[in-house]
């Protein structure tokens, strides 16, 4: 880990040896608890061991019962960790009393998840909006918060507000808070201001949304290879997380079709909802999007639980409605003679590899039968003095034929609905 001073400099490099700690109800954590591990990794923290207690729901003040606390201390004492990670989200007297009792830094999911997010921002946008949550998620409980906060540069939950200590005043916290929305309407207004000449321009948008290491990234870059646009990938690495900032690129079709590829965060089980909240403006590209193709890891057992998330986070985004194509990727890990995948019920599915190239031309087809069906092709005689009409032509629509004659040039094409009745007057029979 890194450890930062209270002006967000590096100082040192920082290592954490944790304990993760879970709670048993009705529903099955293990997955829950195997993608804690993942996250802790991805934060460059060591898993030293795990504890687990059946309890109908967490204890007010400790969150687990007071004779598993006792255990925790003496399973971290002896495998010598320094920091213990609690599954869900703590409140703020949880905090407290937990470290008060192992006498080591004690964090949350949430909190492992916004340093991540703090981590992995890049544009000022995305550093914004981490730093929006953090405070977000800090505010109502600086009382009860122990040195989660008050550790000045302490590394993995402090990264971004730079607010660590815990007499922070909360007018100072409000105000900053202020600022950043502020800050963020402006980014807001120019991403508006974009989209308006998108929808103007009449290009189609496809959005790509799924689970956090899906391979949403992947596939924007094979899509852009395929389609002659090697130069304008995004970086992509097997890691959870490892894009933030949402994605815009033009994909140019071999029959002068274009549409706007649109690659977004991933989503992942209990994202905070200050998160959710702090995102929403840069994930509402996906509720203006024509076409979203739901990214899902086929290579991973309980997929259907990606699909669950996914689908709960798109409602809240109000996007559930919007047409949708499943699609299942890394195929190429998937043993065919166990047929791991099965079609889903009603739903229209695609299996594919972005790693391999496995079925990326059915993709590019499914796609285009989505979002251009309302091509109409029609046959026109544009005169030569307007020459103008005949590029824009040549330059976005899929022509069949081309030919100079005496009174024009002749195009047999295919057009949008909205360019075809644009264009009808110099229509032929």
């Amino acid at each position: 880990m890194l450890q930062f001073n209270e002006n967000n400099e590096v100082i040192r490099e920082e290592h954490h040896n944790a304990i993760l700690v879970g709670i048993q109800g009705q529903k099955d954590i293990s997955y829950a608890m195997q993608e804690l591990y993942g996250l802790a990794e991805a934060c460059g923290i060591t898993v030293a061991g795990e504890m687990v207690q059946n309890k109908e729901r967490p204890d007010s003040a400790l969150y687990i019962g007071k004779g598993k606390v006792d255990e925790l201390l003496e399973m971290c004492y002896n495998m010598e960790a320094d920091m213990v990670i609690v599954n869900d989200e703590l409140t703020g007297i949880q905090l407290r009393n937990l470290e008060e009792k192992l006498d080591i830094l004690v964090i949350d999911r949430t909190i492992l998840i916004l340093d991540i997010f703090a981590n992995r921002a890049v544009s000022k946008e995305g550093k914004l909006q981490v730093e929006l949550a953090q405070l977000q998620y800090r505010m109502p409980r600086l009382r009860g918060m122990g040195k989660s906060l008050s550790r000045a540069g302490s590394g993995v939950g402090t990264r971004g507000p730079g607010e660590k200590k815990l007499e922070t005043d909360k007018r100072h916290i409000m105000s900053r808070m202020d600022d950043i929305k502020k800050e963020l309407a402006d980014v807001a207004h120019h991403r508006n201001t974009q989209r308006s000449k998108r929808l103007k321009s009449e290009i189609p948008v496809v959005a790509l949304v799924g689970y956090t290491n899906s391979g949403k990234s992947a596939i924007m870059n094979e899509l852009l290879r395929l389609t002659g646009g090697e130069e304008k990938s995004v970086f992509e690495e097997d890691m959870l997380f490892a894009t933030l900032d949402t994605a815009h690129r033009k994909i140019k079709l071999d029959t002068n079709q274009e549409f706007i590829l649109i690659d977004t965060v991933g989503f992942v089980s209990k994202l905070p909802h200050s998160l959710i909240k702090a995102f929403k403006a840069t994930l509402e590209e996906v509720s203006f999007a024509d076409l979203i193709l739901h990214i899902v890891d086929a290579s991973f057992s309980n997929y259907e639980f990606h699909i669950e998330v996914t689908d709960k986070v798109l409602k809240e985004l109000g996007a559930d409605q919007k047409e949708k194509i499943l699609v299942f990727n890394k195929m190429d890990l998937i043993d065919r003679a166990e047929a791991a995948v099965e079609l889903i019920q009603g739903t229209e599915a695609l299996y594919i590899s972005a790693k391999s190239g496995e079925n990326m031309d059915v993709l590019i087809k499914t796609v285009k039968k989505h979002i251009f069906s309302d091509s109409v092709r029609i046959r026109l005689i544009i005169p030569y003095d307007r020459g103008d009409i005949s590029s824009q032509i040549c330059s976005k629509s899929r022509i069949i034929t081309m030919e100079h004659r005496e009174e024009g040039t002749f195009f047999d094409v295919e057009l949008t609905l909205a360019d075809y009745n644009r264009l009808e007057a110099y229509r032929i029979i």
